[in-house]
Protein backbone atom coordinates (compact mmCIF):
# COMPACT_ATOMS: atom_id res chain seq x y z
CA UNK A 1 0.00 0.00 0.00
CA UNK A 2 1.71 3.39 -1.25
CA UNK A 3 2.37 5.59 1.80
CA UNK A 4 2.31 2.95 4.76
CA UNK A 5 4.67 0.50 4.21
CA UNK A 6 7.98 0.50 6.20
CA UNK A 7 9.98 1.83 3.26
CA UNK A 8 8.11 4.96 2.60
CA UNK A 9 7.90 5.76 6.60
CA UNK A 10 12.18 5.44 6.87
CA UNK A 11 11.52 8.22 4.40
CA UNK A 12 8.81 10.22 6.03
CA UNK A 13 9.95 9.78 9.33
CA UNK A 14 12.90 12.71 9.04
CA UNK A 15 10.80 15.51 7.14
CA UNK A 16 8.17 14.30 10.04
CA UNK A 17 10.24 15.05 13.15
CA UNK A 18 11.58 18.26 11.94
CA UNK A 19 8.50 19.72 10.85
CA UNK A 20 7.74 22.92 12.33
CA UNK A 21 4.64 22.55 15.17
CA UNK A 22 3.65 26.47 14.48
CA UNK A 23 3.23 24.73 10.39
CA UNK A 24 1.41 22.37 11.27
CA UNK A 25 -1.23 24.17 13.66
CA UNK A 26 -1.91 26.49 11.32
CA UNK A 27 -2.71 24.23 8.64
CA UNK A 28 -4.98 21.96 11.24
CA UNK A 29 -6.67 25.47 11.76
CA UNK A 30 -7.29 26.75 8.43
CA UNK A 31 -9.35 23.28 8.05
CA UNK A 32 -11.01 23.59 11.10
CA UNK A 33 -12.37 27.20 9.85
CA UNK A 34 -13.48 25.71 6.94
CA UNK A 35 -15.09 23.02 8.55
CA UNK A 36 -16.61 25.59 10.90
CA UNK A 37 -18.04 27.88 8.17
CA UNK A 38 -19.78 25.49 5.79
CA UNK A 39 -21.81 24.06 8.78
CA UNK A 40 -22.81 24.63 12.22
CA UNK A 41 -20.07 25.72 14.36
CA UNK A 42 -20.47 23.18 16.87
CA UNK A 43 -18.84 19.58 16.67
CA UNK A 44 -21.78 17.68 18.07
CA UNK A 45 -23.57 18.90 14.87
CA UNK A 46 -21.20 18.78 11.96
CA UNK A 47 -18.79 15.75 11.35
CA UNK A 48 -16.73 17.20 9.02
CA UNK A 49 -15.40 20.05 11.73
CA UNK A 50 -16.20 16.77 14.80
CA UNK A 51 -13.32 15.23 12.37
CA UNK A 52 -10.78 18.25 12.11
CA UNK A 53 -11.21 19.08 16.26
CA UNK A 54 -10.60 15.39 16.88
CA UNK A 55 -7.21 15.59 14.89
CA UNK A 56 -6.16 19.20 16.30
CA UNK A 57 -6.68 17.64 19.52
CA UNK A 58 -4.57 13.88 18.48
CA UNK A 59 -1.41 16.93 17.78
CA UNK A 60 -1.91 18.40 20.86
CA UNK A 61 -2.75 21.67 19.48
CA UNK A 62 -4.20 24.03 22.60
CA UNK A 63 -7.72 24.02 22.99
CA UNK A 64 -7.34 28.14 23.03
CA UNK A 65 -6.10 26.88 18.96
CA UNK A 66 -8.87 25.76 18.21
CA UNK A 67 -11.11 27.84 19.76
CA UNK A 68 -10.01 30.34 17.82
CA UNK A 69 -10.30 28.74 14.31
CA UNK A 70 -13.70 28.11 15.15
CA UNK A 71 -14.76 31.78 15.81
CA UNK A 72 -12.86 33.23 13.06
CA UNK A 73 -15.48 31.75 10.30
CA UNK A 74 -18.36 33.05 12.49
CA UNK A 75 -16.82 36.45 11.73
CA UNK A 76 -17.45 38.51 8.45
CA UNK A 77 -14.28 39.68 7.73
CA UNK A 78 -12.43 36.21 8.05
CA UNK A 79 -10.98 34.81 5.35
CA UNK A 80 -12.62 32.74 2.56
CA UNK A 81 -10.73 29.65 1.42
CA UNK A 82 -11.50 27.29 -1.30
CA UNK A 83 -10.82 24.07 -1.81
CA UNK A 84 -8.68 23.07 -4.69
CA UNK A 85 -7.07 19.39 -5.70
CA UNK A 86 -4.11 19.57 -8.29
CA UNK A 87 -3.38 16.53 -10.07
CA UNK A 88 -0.16 15.84 -12.01
CA UNK A 89 3.30 13.30 -12.33
CA UNK A 90 6.29 13.59 -10.36
CA UNK A 91 9.79 12.07 -11.60
CA UNK A 92 9.63 8.18 -12.99
CA UNK A 93 6.10 8.90 -13.74
CA UNK A 94 4.62 9.02 -10.21
CA UNK A 95 0.71 10.02 -10.02
CA UNK A 96 0.30 12.81 -7.32
CA UNK A 97 -2.25 14.58 -5.67
CA UNK A 98 -2.70 17.57 -3.98
CA UNK A 99 -5.12 19.12 -1.61
CA UNK A 100 -5.47 22.36 -0.74
CA UNK A 101 -6.90 25.10 0.75
CA UNK A 102 -6.09 29.18 -0.19
CA UNK A 103 -7.23 32.09 -0.24
CA UNK A 104 -5.91 33.37 -3.55
CA UNK A 105 -6.24 30.62 -6.09
CA UNK A 106 -3.56 32.25 -8.93
CA UNK A 107 -0.79 31.85 -6.42
CA UNK A 108 -1.51 28.56 -4.91
CA UNK A 109 -1.39 27.87 -8.58
CA UNK A 110 1.48 29.26 -9.94
CA UNK A 111 3.85 27.68 -6.90
CA UNK A 112 1.99 24.03 -7.00
CA UNK A 113 2.72 24.27 -10.64
CA UNK A 114 6.53 25.61 -9.93
CA UNK A 115 7.40 23.05 -7.65
CA UNK A 116 6.48 19.86 -9.70
CA UNK A 117 8.20 21.68 -13.03
CA UNK A 118 11.50 22.41 -10.63
CA UNK A 119 11.44 18.45 -9.48
CA UNK A 120 11.07 16.76 -12.54
CA UNK A 121 7.43 16.84 -12.75
CA UNK A 122 4.87 18.21 -14.71
CA UNK A 123 1.12 19.51 -13.74
CA UNK A 124 -1.75 17.93 -15.29
CA UNK A 125 -5.58 18.86 -15.49
CA UNK A 126 -7.79 17.85 -12.89
CA UNK A 127 -8.41 14.22 -13.23
CA UNK A 128 -5.55 13.07 -14.99
CA UNK A 129 -4.37 11.34 -12.20
CA UNK A 130 -7.18 11.00 -9.94
CA UNK A 131 -8.50 7.86 -11.75
CA UNK A 132 -5.68 5.61 -10.66
CA UNK A 133 -6.98 6.47 -6.81
CA UNK A 134 -9.69 5.92 -4.24
CA UNK A 135 -11.40 8.43 -2.13
CA UNK A 136 -11.93 6.58 1.33
CA UNK A 137 -11.78 6.99 5.13
CA UNK A 138 -8.19 6.07 6.54
CA UNK A 139 -8.18 5.91 10.40
CA UNK A 140 -4.99 6.03 12.26
CA UNK A 141 -4.43 4.33 15.46
CA UNK A 142 -0.75 4.17 17.39
CA UNK A 143 1.24 0.04 17.80
CA UNK A 144 0.41 0.80 21.08
CA UNK A 145 -3.08 0.69 20.28
CA UNK A 146 -2.92 -3.49 20.21
CA UNK A 147 -1.81 -6.23 18.78
CA UNK A 148 -2.63 -7.16 15.25
CA UNK A 149 -5.13 -9.35 15.24
CA UNK A 150 -6.93 -7.28 17.85
CA UNK A 151 -7.48 -4.45 15.67
CA UNK A 152 -8.11 -6.95 13.19
CA UNK A 153 -11.19 -8.11 14.85
CA UNK A 154 -11.91 -4.46 15.87
CA UNK A 155 -11.91 -2.97 12.64
CA UNK A 156 -14.20 -6.39 10.75
CA UNK A 157 -16.66 -6.09 13.98
CA UNK A 158 -17.05 -1.99 12.79
CA UNK A 159 -16.96 -2.52 9.69
CA UNK A 160 -13.98 -1.49 7.86
CA UNK A 161 -12.78 -2.56 4.31
CA UNK A 162 -9.25 -2.85 5.44
CA UNK A 163 -6.54 -3.12 7.72
CA UNK A 164 -2.60 -2.45 7.58
CA UNK A 165 -0.31 -2.61 10.16
CA UNK A 166 3.02 -2.21 10.15
CA UNK A 167 5.99 -0.96 13.38
CA UNK A 168 5.01 2.88 13.24
CA UNK A 169 1.06 1.67 13.57
CA UNK A 170 -2.58 0.41 12.28
CA UNK A 171 -4.19 2.14 9.09
CA UNK A 172 -7.96 1.09 9.21
CA UNK A 173 -10.01 1.72 5.82
CA UNK A 174 -13.32 2.52 4.94
CA UNK A 175 -15.72 3.47 2.46
CA UNK A 176 -15.99 7.62 2.44
CA UNK A 177 -19.32 7.22 3.63
CA UNK A 178 -18.92 5.06 6.32
CA UNK A 179 -15.70 6.82 7.82
CA UNK A 180 -17.47 8.80 10.94
CA UNK A 181 -19.88 5.20 11.69
CA UNK A 182 -16.82 2.74 11.49
CA UNK A 183 -14.62 5.61 13.65
CA UNK A 184 -17.32 5.75 16.10
CA UNK A 185 -17.54 2.05 16.51
CA UNK A 186 -13.66 1.59 16.83
CA UNK A 187 -13.71 4.05 19.35
CA UNK A 188 -15.72 2.10 21.95
CA UNK A 189 -13.17 -1.06 21.75
CA UNK A 190 -9.72 0.88 20.78
CA UNK A 191 -9.78 4.05 22.13
CA UNK A 192 -9.64 7.74 20.29
CA UNK A 193 -7.96 7.24 17.38
CA UNK A 194 -4.63 9.51 16.22
CA UNK A 195 -6.08 10.80 12.96
CA UNK A 196 -9.67 10.44 11.01
CA UNK A 197 -9.47 11.38 7.71
CA UNK A 198 -10.74 11.01 4.47
CA UNK A 199 -8.12 10.26 1.93
CA UNK A 200 -6.84 9.49 -1.41
CA UNK A 201 -5.85 5.87 -1.70
CA UNK A 202 -3.55 4.27 -4.75
CA UNK A 203 -5.03 1.66 -6.81
CA UNK A 204 -1.79 0.46 -8.00
CA UNK A 205 1.60 1.36 -7.09
CA UNK A 206 4.63 2.46 -9.51
CA UNK A 207 8.10 1.44 -8.50
CA UNK A 208 10.81 4.01 -8.42
CA UNK A 209 14.73 4.12 -7.76
CA UNK A 210 16.59 5.62 -5.58
CA UNK A 211 17.81 8.40 -7.84
CA UNK A 212 13.92 9.15 -8.60
CA UNK A 213 12.76 8.89 -5.26
CA UNK A 214 15.11 11.29 -3.99
CA UNK A 215 13.70 13.74 -6.24
CA UNK A 216 9.88 12.58 -5.50
CA UNK A 217 10.48 13.15 -1.72
CA UNK A 218 12.03 16.83 -2.72
CA UNK A 219 8.65 17.29 -4.53
CA UNK A 220 6.27 15.80 -1.79
CA UNK A 221 9.00 18.03 1.09
CA UNK A 222 8.87 21.61 -1.01
CA UNK A 223 4.80 21.08 -1.48
CA UNK A 224 3.99 19.94 2.10
CA UNK A 225 5.90 23.66 3.56
CA UNK A 226 3.60 25.38 1.04
CA UNK A 227 1.10 27.25 3.48
CA UNK A 228 -1.80 26.20 1.25
CA UNK A 229 -1.11 22.80 0.69
CA UNK A 230 -3.30 20.27 3.49
CA UNK A 231 -2.14 17.27 2.34
CA UNK A 232 -0.22 15.39 -0.65
CA UNK A 233 -0.56 12.12 -2.34
CA UNK A 234 1.55 9.62 -4.22
CA UNK A 235 1.51 6.40 -5.69
CA UNK A 236 5.11 5.32 -5.87
CA UNK A 237 6.59 1.94 -4.38
CA UNK A 238 10.43 1.74 -3.21
CA UNK A 239 12.16 -0.94 -2.20
CA UNK A 240 13.31 -0.56 1.68
CA UNK A 241 17.04 -0.86 0.30
CA UNK A 242 16.25 2.74 -1.45
CA UNK A 243 14.21 4.22 1.04
CA UNK A 244 17.05 3.92 3.64
CA UNK A 245 19.75 5.36 0.88
CA UNK A 246 17.37 8.63 0.70
CA UNK A 247 16.72 8.50 4.25
CA UNK A 248 20.55 8.59 5.04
Amino acid sequence: MAGHSHAKNIMHRKGKSDAVRSKIFSKLAREITVAAKMGMPDPAFNARLRLAVANARAQSMPKDNIDRAIKKAQGSDGENYDEIRYEGYGPGGVAVIVEALTDNRNRTASNVRSYFSKNGGALGETGSVGFMFDRVGEITYPRSAGSDDKVMEAAIEAGADDVESDEDGHYIYTSFEAMVEVSSALEKVLGEAEAVKAIWRPQNETPIDAEKGATLMKLIATLEEDDDVQNVYSNFDISEEDAAKIAG
